[in-house]
Parts: structure tokens; sequence; C-alpha cells
């Protein structure tokens, strides 16, 4: 019998980014306000027969609002890097067919492929009984890219250092967004090099902790690294001015950019301003809402 494990890998949002200076190793430490919502990539993982060679398969959903090629080695994505981790672990090959069914933008600013690699983690560790514990699974998480550990469980959480402290929140706030997806997308490094041109200034760790804890409205939100990325992208600076304008709402930028985001006030308010801005910018926008992660699906296939 063959098992198969489908797996939802929701993107994430940075309500609040505060970021350090570089550390003697370049890497720079976060704080960050992280939540999932519900706009994900699909991961299928089937477990093979033993001496079987692993295949793994990466696509756009046709209904995907940004596409843009996939011109990367299979052995260079994250999922399957996440999948070759798990077996250097282990020590032993643990034969797979992947199938990942992308919707999620590349160099988008979302965690797409960082998602991925957290849904392979979870997939495989089940789908073969492995029972690794926690802490050496989000060592692996770690490993892999600084969201990749808050992405295992997702929902609400303060992460940390280079993304590997993980404070999760028991109550996930409800908060409803349109994402603006442009056809761009931002160098995380080149941002950061931008980031680090800047003058310096006073670290806002504390700024985010306490963010999270009063639960506020989108106003309060802020992005360390915004200012860097509408720098390194003038077209980047250029929507998010027309957006202000258009909407008359607070936009800020996730991560490292590209995507925007806009908080709305509900489900309703979100779908009505993504039709209207996908309309008025011809850009695509969706309407997104704060998550957890779905169980995932385990199926036994003769």
């Amino acid at each position: 019998m063959r098992h198969r494990i489908t797996t939802s890998c929701p993107a994430k949002l940075n309500l609040a980014l505060a970021v350090d200076a570089p550390r003697e190793d370049g890497f720079h430490p976060i704080s960050s306000w992280m939540v999932t919502v519900d706009f994900a990539d699909d991961l299928v993982v089937t477990m093979l027969d033993p001496g079987d060679l692993s295949r793994y398969a990466v696509l756009w959903d046709e209904n995907a609002p940004q596409q843009a090629e996939i011109d990367w080695s299979i052995r260079d994505d994250l999922a399957v890097r996440a999948h070759q981790a798990v077996e250097q672990h282990v020590g032993r090959p643990l034969p797979i067919q992947m199938k990942l069914t992308k919707r999620i933008p590349v160099g988008g600013g979302l965690g797409g492929g960082s998602s991925d690699a957290a849904g392979m983690l979870r997939a495989v560790n089940s789908l073969f009984d492995l029972k690794i514990p926690d802490e050496d699974l989000h060592a692996l998480a770690a490993s892999l890219g600084s969201d990749v550990s808050f992405l295992l469980h997702g929902g609400s959480a303060l992460v940390r250092g280079l993304g590997e402290t993980i404070e999760s929140h028991a109550t996930l706030p409800v908060l409803s967004a349109v994402l603006v997806l442009p056809s761009f997308s931002c160098s995380t490094g080149v941002v950061y090099n931008a980031f680090d041109d800047l003058p310096r200034s006073s670290f806002r760790g504390g700024e985010v902790e306490a963010l999270a804890a009063a639960c506020p409205d989108g106003t309060s939100f802020f992005n360390d690294l915004a200012g860097p990325a509408m720098t390194v992208e003038p077209a980047l600076h250029d929507l998010h001015a027309r957006l202000r304008a258009y909407t008359d709402e607070p936009v800020h930028i996730s991560g490292s950019g590209s995507t925007l985001f806009i908080p709305c006030s509900d489900s309703m308010h979100a779908g009505a301003l993504a039709a209207a801005v996908h309309d008025h910018f011809d850009v695509p926008a969706v309407a997104v809402t704060t998550c957890t992660l779905e169980p995932d699906l385990l199926e036994t296939t003769p």
C-alpha cells in the first residue's frame, strides 16, 4: 500500500518587522510579528517503494495570479532540499514523489518557498513515521531558511534572531487584507544591502513585541525593509504611492518585497477592494484572511 499526504503551504505576512545591524557573519537579527494567511501552495507527497528514485514536479496552478518562469534547478527548490535534509538527518533514503502546485509568487516576500519547505518537513516526518523531535525538526527548518521554522506551525508568532526563535501566540488575530502582487520581484540580498547603507538607528524589537501584544489596526504596522525595497525597486515606490492615493488606506510591504498588502475591516471589504485594485491598476490583487495550518490529509492508495 502506498501512502500519500496532501498539505497546504500558506503564505506569511510580516505585520511588523524590525531589522538590526548585521552580525560579524553578515546576517541581520530580526524581530517580526508574522501571521499565516489563506493564500497557499499545495504539496502532495507520495511514498514510493524502497529502492525507487525520488521524483519531483513543480508547476503553477492554472489560476495562480502572478506566474513567473520556473527556471531554477529542481535540486535548488526549497521543498526538494527539505526532503534531502530529512534523508541526511535519518541517514537513509526516503523515496517520494512530490507534486508542488504553486500560487504564491516567487520573490514576493510572502515566504512561498519557505512554506513549501516547511510542508515537506511535516509531510515526510509523518509519512514515514520518523517521529523526529520538534527541536530537531526546527533545526532542520532553520538550516533551510529564516522563515521555515515559523511556517512549520504557522498561525501568529513573534519571530526573533535569524528566524529560529519562535514565540507562538495562543490566539490568532482576525485580519483581512488585500495582497497586491506586482510582476517584478525584489532580491532579498540587494534590499538588505540597501538597508545597510542607511544611517544606523536603534533596533525596534520592543516595538514589535508591543504591537503584537496590543493587536492594533493596520495603521500601526511597520517594516524596516520597506524603504530599502522601494529604493532598490522604484516601480515598487510608484505602485505604493498610487495605491495609497487611490485607497486612502495604509499600504505595507511584506518581508523584503515586492508584495504590498492593505489591511481591511473585514473579508467583504477585502474582496471588494481586491476587485477594485485589480480593475484600476491592472495588477493581480487577492483578498486574504489570517489562518492556522489546515490538518494534513493522509491517504492510503492501493
